[in-house]
């Protein structure tokens, strides 16, 4: 999903290396447990069902049972991304037949999570939880035509989460977290007038970090009420750019294989309030509302990291995303059909950071999605439980008028995604002991 130009170094991820794209807004994954999935993730930070509350909020480690609770997620995501050309301008910086439509630039991507949680003392948990965070892959044919604005980008984040949470009293708890995260970052673009040239620019491994921190308040046996924050963070990229063919001076000072940097990678921080309500024994209603930062993610700047046949330090390009900050609404239902099964029931609405065509990048079209989400739980036994569920996100018709920068300034590519969507098939297992 992102990515694009010299070096749209940001938007796309996948999954500990798996390909793929993300399932929320931007590039990031709201796909971090298999039971949330069945809710289309409404009322995460309240629900504290099971171990994957961890990510979720902290502090609802303090309604799992006592001794150790453990959670072990696996979802396959499948993503369609079709462009339709509507009139690229300039296309001979393309080069001979690169004026395709490049394909479907989507694809499946495998998103494990495993989360562990231990209850220490009477009023309070340690815990961990491990998997990608953020994260999308999106590849286009060779010969699109959008190539010199990126036909290929790969990010891939791994979080680890250690957690603490403490009850403070039967109506209120708090939960705290650190994140220590691996980001990897990849991406291709067509360079002007070379037949099947481009460049690539690969990251070396990038470590950042942050911190979450949540509360539940517990305002009736009914009612209980989450809100949870989760910092952004800020890598420092460093890699490799490489050209597939030498390109002459003056542009071979700054495309040629190189030592680069990249600076303006930062992820969102996020806040979510969110409400789980009893209506009976067997119904329960959950609730959120969540806005993500997004407005921190304004341009990536590629520069020369040694100094050579120019300066170190030397911008080589820009790319300005101007993603804009978004908010999440979701709605779901719990049926307690028996003793045996839990129905799950979720819609969502999803806005995207990109708020002009003219912001929208190859590799990353973003468009306001809605998801539409059911599920079940089975216990297996009074420590054991499967989870299983499936999401469907329906994207709304996007349009790009991009223009291209360095090596491709002025060209403009024009045209539309239509008809995208993704699938989502989770499976989750707990237990307790």
């Amino acid at each position: 999903m992102t990515k694009g130009l010299t070096m749209r170094l940001i938007p796309a991820l996948i999954m500990a290396g798996f390909a793929g794209v993300a399932g929320a807004s931007g590039f990031a994954l709201q796909n971090q447990s298999g039971s949330g999935n069945g809710n289309a993730f409404a009322g995460a930070a309240a629900a504290a069902e099971d171990a994957s509350t961890i990510y979720f909020n902290p502090a609802g480690m303090a309604y799992l049972p006592t001794g150790h609770t453990i959670s072990l997620s696996g979802t396959v995501l499948n993503r369609a991304i079709k462009y339709k050309d509507t009139g690229t301008t300039n296309t001979g910086f393309n080069g001979p037949g690169n004026t395709g439509d490049g394909g479907d630039a989507g694809g499946t991507a495998f998103l494990p999570h495993g989360y562990w949680s231990w209850s220490i003392a009477p009023d309070v948990w340690v815990g961990i939880g491990v998997g990608p965070t953020f994260g999308n892959k999106t590849e286009y044919d060779r010969n699109f035509i959008g190539r010199n604005a990126g036909y290929f980008a790969e990010i891939e984040h791994i979080n680890i989460n250690p957690s603490l949470a403490f009850r403070v009293n039967e109506k209120f708890s708090l939960g705290f977290g650190v994140n220590f995260t691996r980001a990897h970052v990849a991406f291709k673009q067509g360079f002007p007038n070379g037949t099947g040239n481009h460049m690539e620019v690969e990251s070396d491994a990038a470590w950042g970090f942050g911190a979450n921190i949540g509360a539940l308040f517990q305002l009736s046996p009914s009612t209980r009420l989450g809100i949870a924050y989760r910092s952004g963070i800020d890598f420092d990229i460093e890699g490799k750019q490489k050209m597939a063919a030498a390109v002459a001076l003056p542009a071979g000072a700054l495309f040629r294989n190189q030592d680069v940097t990249a600076d303006g990678y930062e992820t969102p921080g996020s806040l979510s309030f969110a409400v789980s309500q009893k209506l009976s024994d067997r119904w329960e209603l959950l609730g959120d509302l969540t806005w993500t930062d997004w407005s921190v993610f304004e341009k990536l700047t590629l520069k020369t990291k040694n100094a050579g046949l120019v300066p170190a330090g030397t911008e080589i390009t820009t790319l300005a995303y101007k993603f804009e900050d978004t908010w999440r609404v979701g709605l779901g239902a719990n049926y307690q059909y028996n003793d045996a099964w839990k129905l799950r029931f979720g819609v969502a609405y999803d806005e995207a950071p990109v708020g002009k065509d003219s912001d929208r990048t190859m590799t990353l079209p973003d468009s306001d999605r809605v998801w539409l989400s059911f599920g079940a739980k089975y216990n297996l036994s009074k420590q054991a439980s499967l989870d299983v569920a499936y999401s469907h996100i329906f994207f709304k018709d996007a349009k790009t008028v991009r223009a291209t920068s360095a090596p491709a300034p002025g060209q403009v590519v024009r045209g539309e995604w239509n008809n995208n969507r993704a699938d989502i098939l989770s499976v989750q297992y707990n237990h307790t002991f």
